[in-house]
């Protein structure tokens, strides 16, 4: 199970400064260090916002199952998330590595050698040489009095919470990026069929203007505006295909299957709802994994500031070492010569050249800018949506504009082709009006591409839900992460 400690940002700042409390160093300025978390706005500045998280994945609004598959595809085979499962690997090592210390520690010896001895034998020097083989144990166990290993234990479970989120982030990451390299192929293709429209229509006026300066009713100017138009809509064509291949070289990577090319896009865009924002700033805290991984971080550097701080007491140790080079076997499995060996001691370091001292200041600053940190992601989180939702309300105004721009356009271009036939306008006339009307085509496509790709980013600044199981909503074993 995702072991995401989704603290909300009072309790956990509080955590941390009840852990710091003692440090030299710290309770002098606490209060000066945990100014810097930012208190959660108990409402958006966005109008008709409701007070409810939104439930659901964030996909199926855009009711388009490519894009569901391709999202799907891109979190099975993406690279930058088996980078994020092997940290998270990492951290449950660590912990199991954080547990051990707490246990008694037992090492073996095996020793070799030779002695030689020489004495002699009437007139001649004799010498005789004996192996000597020995086997050793060696055996310490500290005594956890303050509770020092135990934080060591916990700052490695937090390590692991934040690693679990940045997987999560990272896949939601990835999620939305695929999402959104999707809709920009799309739009890509439907801005270079824009252009082939363009080519066909500046063909048109090319043809009709050189049928009518063949009949003496246009001028030699009129033919070459409409051939230069044309050769210009051509060189658009070659443009927006290239935009279209560099595009679909995107979402490939993504997919992790460059260059297959075999991503066949109908160069349609979504037409969205109406954006209906839910959820309040404090409820932000607790869904998104960013965030979630800030928390967590502050409470593994409380944790290590606490423990560099234990590290100044005293310490008990218990240690013990036998070994056959000084008696038989049989002894070294007798209990009270055991017994007789093991050595308990009391250890308080006097000096150490200031090195305690560092590594708890050292410790207390990285507390402190883990706090910072914490502060600036839950700013830019509460930024981020509050763009979105503006975004949405500016880019449907566009995308409706737009809409009533392209109709007039389109009958203005009908107009303009019907005066032209006629003779009553020129042919910079009737180029101009499907310039116009060309222009707002592709102003609508830019228009409902830029409006999606808003309503993604919209529920990636959320933490939104996925329609898949990944890898941190994969159940785990506790045995992964347990003392061996």
């Amino acid at each position: 199970m995702t072991r995401s400690i989704l603290l909300l940002a009072p309790a956990i700042l509080a955590a941390c400064a009840s852990s710091q409390a003692n440090l030299p160093g710290v309770s002098g300025n606490r209060e000066e260090i945990f100014a810097v978390a930012p208190e959660a706005p108990t409402d958006w500045a966005s109008v008709g916002v409701a007070g409810q998280a939104p439930t659901g994945d964030w996909l199926s609004q855009f009711d388009d199952p490519i894009m569901e598959n391709l999202v799907r595809e891109a979190l099975a085979n993406s690279p930058t998330l088996e980078s994020r499962a092997a940290l998270v690997r990492a951290a449950q090592a660590s912990i199991r590595t954080a547990r051990s210390q707490r246990l008694p520690s037992l090492d073996a010896s095996v020793s070799t050698g030779v002695t030689s001895n020489a004495f002699e034998v009437g007139s001649d020097l004799d010498r005789t040489t004996d192996g000597i083989y020995g086997l050793g144990l060696d055996a310490s166990w500290e005594a956890d009095l303050w509770n020092r290993l135990g934080r060591g234990v916990a700052a490695a479970e937090a390590d692991l919470a934040a690693s679990e989120a940045d997987l999560a982030a990272a896949e939601l990451s990835v999620a939305a990026q695929t999402a959104i390299a999707w809709i920009n192929l799309n739009a890509a293709l439907a801005q270079e069929r824009v252009a082939i429209l363009t080519y066909e229509a500046r063909d048109r006026v090319r043809m009709l203007t050189e049928r009518r300066f063949q009949r003496g009713l246009a001028q030699a100017l009129d033919v070459r505006t409409a051939r230069s138009a044309l050769a210009g809509a051509e060189a658009e064509i070659a443009r927006r295909r290239q935009l279209s291949g560099e595009a679909a070289r995107r979402l490939e990577i993504l997919l992790g299957r460059y260059p297959a090319t075999e991503i066949e896009a109908t160069a349609d865009l979504p037409i969205l709802e109406t954006l209906v924002a839910e959820g309040n700033p404090m409820l932000l805290l607790s869904r998104r994994p960013d965030v979630a991984s800030a928390e967590a971080s502050i409470v593994a550097a409380g944790l290590r500031a606490e423990q560099a701080r234990l590290a100044m007491l005293p310490a008990l140790r218990l240690t013990g070492s036998i070994s056959t080079s000084e008696s038989e076997f049989a002894d070294m499995v007798d209990p009270e010569r055991i017994a007789a060996r093991l050595v308990a001691s009391l250890v308080q370091p006097l000096f150490t050249g200031g090195r305690l001292d560092a590594q708890r200041d050292a410790a207390v600053a990285q507390a402190e800018a883990a706090i910072a940190s914490y502060a600036g992601t839950a700013l830019t989180a509460w930024g981020e949506v509050e763009d979105a939702i503006a975004a949405d309300t500016y880019l449907a105004q566009q995308e409706d504009a737009q809409m009533r721009a392209l109709e007039e356009a389109r009958l203005a271009e009908e107009l303009a082709e019907r005066q032209y036939t006629s003779g009553t306008i020129t042919v910079f006339n009737l180029i101009d009006a499907q310039t116009r009307r060309l222009t707002s085509e592709s102003q609508l496509v830019s228009a409902r591409a830029t409006r999606a790709s808003n309503r993604i980013s919209y529920h990636l600044a959320l933490g939104g839900g996925l329609p898949v199981q990944t890898a941190s909503t994969t159940p785990q074993d506790p045995q992964d992460y347990a003392a061996e």
